[in-house]
């Protein structure tokens, strides 16, 4: 059986100006609904703890800051200067580290926690304190600043942590660059110590060698009766010296052999008689005392000072409570609509059952 036409019509959407006229006639439904998500809205507003965020940017060292890790580093003598960067990239790291962060948590995050809240998981607790202290940067802007943020219910902690996070990241730095620097000293004066060595053992070898030749040119002397160097005529002293090496040394005369043999054989150090000998020694004797002194060097610049912080960044008031108001009058539309729509069924199946 079909629906009288007025059902139909009936049955058809509401136009928009009927509409307006059911949500009008709906206004303390609606309002009600607003008021009520806005209080909830206030109360987690005003109700919530504060936070707050200590901020500590970091910029690179200047050349005076590390001139102290420099100490007797040049080309000359095999050992490039550290620059800048190459200090600054070792504290970077250590700032963004993993281990820095989980130093920090074991030492200085996890203490502060009351009883209660270390029932928390290990990942619990870690995975919260990651949400506190975050480091960002470098922008296209700044390629070289990084900042720190560690956020707190307590703004006098918040900033007491950024400091002694930025110190612990500091002294770990310095420590790393003073042992890189430090290391490559000792391996640099090992080396000498072997090259100086070497050439002492070198030179005793020559020595020794020095003096089988002069014995073996004893026994020839000796063996022709030549005591002293013969005379020979138009002939200088260089040119004689030059004559009376090698096979022809014997010449030279038993007595000025039995001189030399003496000497060499009662010689205490060859360390005259070796050049760059000397060269070495100094070289080795500057990097033995070498020493850096940490508190004359930098791994990084403090851009300003760290700042208690005086206003919260959450929770964000106006922010919810505007964001309450509006979602309210939403959901208090939303409820409006569901009531009208319920009536208009109710009235559809009225009209329905009497039609039948």
């Amino acid at each position: 059986m079909s629906l009288p036409p007025n059902v139909h019509k009936q049955s058809d959407e509401i136009d928009l100006v009927e509409l307006i006229q059911k949500l009008w006639m709906k206004k303390w439904l609606i309002i009600g609904v607003t008021l009520g998500a806005t209080l909830v809205a206030a109360a987690y507003a005003f109700l919530s703890p504060p936070v707050y965020r200590a901020q500590a940017s970091v910029m690179p060292p200047t050349l005076s800051d590390i001139a102290g890790f420099n100490l007797a580093r040049n080309k000359d003598i095999g050992l490039e200067p550290f620059k800048i960067d190459d200090v600054y990239r070792v504290f970077t790291r250590n700032l963004q580290s993993e281990q820095s962060k989980r130093r920090f948590y074991n030492e200085v995050y996890l203490p502060s926690l009351t009883d209660n809240q270390k029932k928390a998981s290990r990942d619990a607790l870690y995975k919260g304190f990651l949400g506190r202290l975050t480091v960002t940067g470098p922008t296209k802007s700044q390629s070289d600043r990084f900042v720190l943020n560690i956020e707190g219910g307590d703004p006098s902690e918040a900033a007491q942590w950024a400091e002694i996070y930025i110190k612990d990241v500091e002294q770990r730095s310095i420590e790393e660059m003073l042992g890189n620097a430090q290391s490559e000293i000792q391996v640099r004066g090992r080396n000498l110590t072997q090259q100086i060595e070497t050439l002492r053992e070198s030179a005793k070898i020559r020595r020794e060698d020095r003096l089988a030749q002069l014995k073996e040119a004893l026994k020839v002397a000796q063996a022709v009766g030549l005591e002293n160097p013969p005379m020979i005529a138009g002939q200088m002293n260089d040119q004689l010296s030059a004559i009376m090496e090698g096979n022809l040394t014997y010449m030279r005369g038993a007595k000025a052999l039995k001189a030399e043999i003496n000497a060499l054989s009662q010689r205490a150090s060859d360390d005259p008689f070796v050049p760059e000998l000397r060269t070495l020694q100094e070289q080795h004797s500057l990097y033995s005392s070498l020493r850096i002194q940490p508190d004359r060097v930098a791994v990084y610049r403090l851009d300003g000072a760290i700042e208690t912080p005086d206003e919260p960044i959450k929770p964000k008031k106006m922010l919810i409570l505007v964001l309450g108001l509006v979602i309210g009058f939403i959901l208090g539309v939303f409820a409006a609509l569901i009531q009208i729509m319920l009536v208009k069924s109710r009235s559809i199946g009225k009209a329905a059952g009497s039609a039948v």
